[in-house]
Order: structure tokens, then sequence, then C-alpha cells
């Protein structure tokens, strides 16, 4: 077998883990407003590290009740208005993300090439730009501490996604080098800023069976 040039992958969660949990899924609550828009009222500029209260919630600087009040005034002034979550159980409800639950689910395609790494003996971690609030959504999916050599949540470490620090601390937890290391987001912005580091940033599109194929390349699986 020849010598592996990639011996390490990191995956983002929303988007690539799971199948869903993407900035246009939220975005989706809106129907009658544009898609791009939506997402830049709520979720500021999301190829930007700033100071808008969905990067500052998903840094773990505020609460997310905090950041629905703080983006309301927008909301209203902008006149999009919300449809009920499709992604919330009849009769349950949940105080800390202001009363919106979150039916997070896998996609399986990905789960069985992460499963194929780790048999493989590859180091595997994960790097979410994330809500504290959320993680009683995605945790029980499955057994992220056992499958994973690392899960670098946005709203632990202060951090989010584009800014180099949080690539360079998932690294340094896996020991891995950016040239020997594939990451995979499907947030262009992400990539590409994975890319200016020397890593091998794969974007990934609802289908992820391109970036699956572009990954098993990668790493010779």
């Amino acid at each position: 077998m020849p010598q592996r040039t990639v011996d390490t992958v990191i995956f983002d969660l929303g988007g690539v883990i799971m199948s869903n949990g993407k900035p246009s899924d939220f975005a989706s609550r809106f129907p009658e407003a544009d898609r791009e828009r939506v997402i830049e009222i709520i979720m500021g500029p999301y190829g930007q590290d700033s100071d808008h209260p969905w990067h500052r919630v998903e840094r773990g600087e505020i609460t997310m009740e905090e950041c629905r009040s703080l983006n309301r005034d927008a909301i209203i002034e902008s006149g999009i208005m919300p449809i009920l979550s499709t992604m919330q159980p009849q009769g349950q409800e949940s105080s800390s993300t202001g009363g919106i639950s979150f039916n997070f689910s896998l996609s399986e395609p990905m789960v069985q090439l992460i499963h194929e790494l780790r048999d493989n003996d590859f180091r595997i971690g994960v790097l979410t730009n994330n809500v504290r609030e959320f993680r009683e959504w995605w945790w029980p999916l499955m057994d992220f501490e056992t499958v994973f050599d690392t899960v670098v949540d946005s709203s632990e470490v202060g951090l989010r996604k584009p800014n180099p620090a949080i690539y360079h601390l998932t690294m340094d937890r896996l020991g891995a080098t950016p040239s020997r290391t594939a990451f995979l987001d499907d947030l262009q912005s992400n990539v590409d800023a994975a890319s200016a580091l020397g890593m091998h940033g794969i974007r990934v599109d609802d289908d992820p069976s391109a970036a699956i194929a572009q990954t098993r390349l990668l790493v010779q699986l």
C-alpha cells in the first residue's frame, strides 16, 4: 500500500455529518422572503467572523434567547415573516432555544465514510460552528466521543469558522499538519479558509456523493 499523504479528516456537522442544519434550513422558516436576505439578517455575513448576534451566540458569548432578542428588531424592520417551525414536535418546547426544537438527521453516506476512515486508522474530528443550546438535539445522533478523536464546538472554545485560530486548534488537538489534513464543509467560505491554511478543503453539496468520492480519492481509501 502506498504511503498516505493525508492521514487526518475533519468534518463540519450541519450539512455534512448531518443532512440538515445548514443556514438555508433556518432560512426556510421565512418562505416568502429571499433566502440569502434572511440568512444575512438572522445570521449576519456568514463568511466573516463579526459581532453580529448569531456570530456571538456561536462563540458562546451570549445565549440563544439573547440572540433572538437582539435579532428581533432587525427581523421586524425587514418585514420578513416566519412560519411555525416544522421541526417543532407537537406539545414539545425548549425554553433554551426560544420554543423551537430541531429534528436533525444524519447523512448516512457520510456516516459510512466516517466509520470507514475510523476502521482504517485515520484521525478524524468534528469542527462545527454551533450554538450551546442546540447540543441536546444533535449530540444523541451518534457516539461522537467514541467515533471521533476530537469534537471542536465553536460555542465551547470561543472561536468560530472562518477564523484561522479554530482550524489550528482542531489540528493541534488531532496532532495534524495542514498538508496532511482534509476538511469537509458545506460553506465555501469555510472551505476557502481551510485551503488558505494549506489544508485540503472539500465543499459538500446537498448531494454529498461528489465530496465523498473526492475524499476517498484524496485519502486513498
